[in-house]
């Protein structure tokens, strides 16, 4: 870890620190670089968490981080416009599919249930990614480890099977979407796509006008579905602006 930088919150100054460079899970070819800080739980630590995601910072565990990447911004910070949001044909079909799930809000508490569909879906879909390795205790560290207010949404047939979890922050302007995971035999469902529909409905139930969607790689096939919802607005340059949607 390289010295500390620091930054200017919003009760106070935050020390950041830049991180030895890693290779790039994303690209490969490249080189990965970060800037971290760690959130405190204290009364401020929402606003100064909402502050700091709305500079394109993202959270693991009580740390949070930004790429600082030499001679790569590959990485774009993205939020949909949750009340400007008009979901396509696509997406109204798998609402349609999906009509039949019960969603319920619960504590980030780490069970066997969602570990179990956690390795599954991991095992399915990134079995060769850097997460690929993760223990029952990584698994409750990444959802229990955190200092603001998380929650996890299930989802849930009739029959009370889970398909889906979805975990998340709330901000002061929206959730923060962290991670998702699901039963990968159910592929017609789409389950990340409606997990993402879910935090837009959410969003909008609570007069809320966004929902962060973390980084989008559009060199990066596994991240660049995140401009199918539009209107999408990315980072650059320190003003938020909105992207160019995807041709049909």
């Amino acid at each position: 870890m390289a010295g500390p930088d620091r930054l200017s919150g919003t009760q106070r100054i935050q020390p950041l620190h830049i991180l030895t460079e890693t290779p790039c899970p994303y690209l490969p070819g490249r080189m990965e670089r970060k800037v971290l800080t760690v959130l405190e739980p204290t009364a401020a630590t929402t606003e100064l968490y909402s502050e700091l995601s709305r500079a394109g910072f993202r959270r693991s565990q009580r740390y949070v981080y930004r790429p600082a990447c030499r001679n790569c911004d590959a990485c774009r910070p993205v939020r949909i416009d949750a009340l400007g949001f008009a979901p396509t044909r696509s997406q109204k079909r798998i609402m349609g599919r999906n009509r039949d799930l019960k969603t319920t809000l619960v504590l980030p508490a780490s069970t066997a249930e969602h570990f179990a569909l956690f390795r599954r879906y991991l095992d399915s879909r990134h079995d060769d990614g850097e997460m690929s390795g993760m223990t029952a205790s990584d698994y409750r560290n990444m959802v229990e480890d955190t200092p603001v207010n998380t929650q996890i949404a299930e989802f849930r047939t009739s029959s009370g099977k889970l398909l889906a979890c979805l975990l998340f922050d709330w901000l002061q302007d929206g959730p923060s979407l962290v991670y998702s995971f699901f039963e990968p035999d159910e592929e017609r469902r789409s389950l990340g796509t409606q997990a993402v529909l879910w935090a837009l409905s959410e969003a909008r139930t609570r007069h809320l006008p966004f929902v962060y969607l973390g980084y989008w790689i559009p060199e990066c096939r596994k991240m660049a579905y995140k401009d199918r919802f539009q209107p999408l607005q990315e980072l650059r340059g320190g003003q938020w602006r909105q992207t160019k949607p995807p041709r049909d």
